[in-house]
């Protein structure tokens, strides 16, 4: 099936979350597809950030700065594009963070997604919302398979919890308003992104990046623990299949998403930065004493769903994504053109038939 770029022509598109690393690539992504894309964003939240470093600024319709808290000022900003389709990632994403700054991370991911479908409620134009949440979402018991959509929410720590929330949010959104206006709102759940242009920090690989561009040895947490990693674009590819289909098609695809790598990308941290000092052998690393906030230690997602009634299934192995990641990064420190590089990496996974 795919992704249809003449669908996206002309579409007036509505992006929270615009300036961070998973929303900037998404932006761009719609730009080139000749999408009318309009932002609403805190500012980037690193130096240096994706947003500024690939200039996704430069192709955006509008770009509004301001909270995902402030509910008036999301309606109005809302109403003034009169959007067809919403995608909600605007989000405090970081579990570390969470622990420090818990009521913050409550207000900004359950209140805003909270303000973004109330603000829906009120715009007629609007006939298709994804809500960007994490497969962090489900209740975890540390099992071996993956969760599928239909599992129990829950989370132990505040990020998790947080995302938890928000899919129950959405759902009583959903039944309540959306469903009888016929707005289709779906939620979507992804694995560990990786990609170039995050420099976020407690993430593996922004760490590894810093530690090799600084030349100090890089400390590691959790080195067993297994996360389901992809790269930026295979979660992308999803939300934008999945965002054709509610707009064409409606209530039928109106619900819970998983798009997760193939069961052979999941990986222990510690393989990932074994397999990236092959890679750049100029970087040295170990392990430091155990956090003591919880973090989940085994998570896979079964993306069956999206396989089968979507037609989606990742494209990049993972050592191809942490090649692509590299090689951007590179070309960032060697000053390239990076909005031009990142684009030719979204032409490259669009026409690449790359099997995991």
């Amino acid at each position: 099936m795919g992704i249809k770029k003449n669908f996206w022509k002309n579409k007036r598109v509505f992006v929270t979350g615009h300036t961070g690393f998973k929303g900037g690539w998404l932006s761009l992504w719609l730009q080139s597809m000749g999408a009318e894309v309009y932002g609403y964003a805190l500012n980037p939240p690193t130096e240096p950030n994706f947003f500024t470093v690939a200039n996704i600024d430069g192709g955006m319709q509008s770009s509004r700065i301001a909270d995902i808290k402030d509910a008036d000022n999301l309606l109005k900003s809302i109403q003034a594009t009169s959007p067809q389709i919403v995608f909600h990632l605007a989000a405090q994403p970081l579990v570390h963070y969470s622990y420090a700054h818990p009521a913050e991370t409550y207000a900004t991911n359950v209140m805003g997604i909270v303000n973004l479908l109330d603000a829906v409620r009120k715009i007629p134009s609007i006939k298709a919302v994804i809500n960007i949440t994490t497969d962090k979402c489900y209740e975890n018991r540390e099992w071996v398979w993956g969760y599928r959509e239909n599992e129990p929410m829950g989370g132990s720590d505040p990020y998790s919890s947080s995302k938890a929330c928000s899919e129950l949010v959405t759902a009583a959104y959903r039944q309540s308003y959306l469903e009888s206006m016929g707005v289709a709102l779906a939620s979507a759940r992804a694995g560990n992104v990786i990609g170039g242009g995050d420099w976020a920090k407690d993430r593996l690989i922004p760490d590894f990046l810093r530690a090799l561009d600084a030349g100090e040895i890089l400390k590691i947490r959790a080195p067993n623990s297994i996360r389901p990693w992809q790269h930026v674009l295979e979660p992308l590819s999803g939300y934008l299949m999945l965002a054709e289909r509610l707009y064409v098609e409606g209530a039928s695809f109106a619900e819970a998403w998983n798009f997760g790598p193939s069961y052979d990308a999941t990986y222990s941290v510690q393989w990932i930065v074994e397999r990236m000092a092959e890679i750049r052998s100029d970087v040295n690393w170990r392990c430091c004493e155990e956090s003591q906030l919880h973090e989940a230690n085994y998570l896979k997602l079964d993306s069956s769903k999206a396989h089968i009634k979507l037609g989606w299934k990742p494209k990049w192995n993972l050592e191809t994504a942490l090649n692509k990641t590299i090689a951007w990064h590179q070309s960032w420190c060697n000053k390239q053109n990076m909005r031009a590089i990142t684009l030719q990496q979204i032409t490259e996974y669009t026409e690449e038939n790359i099997t995991t």
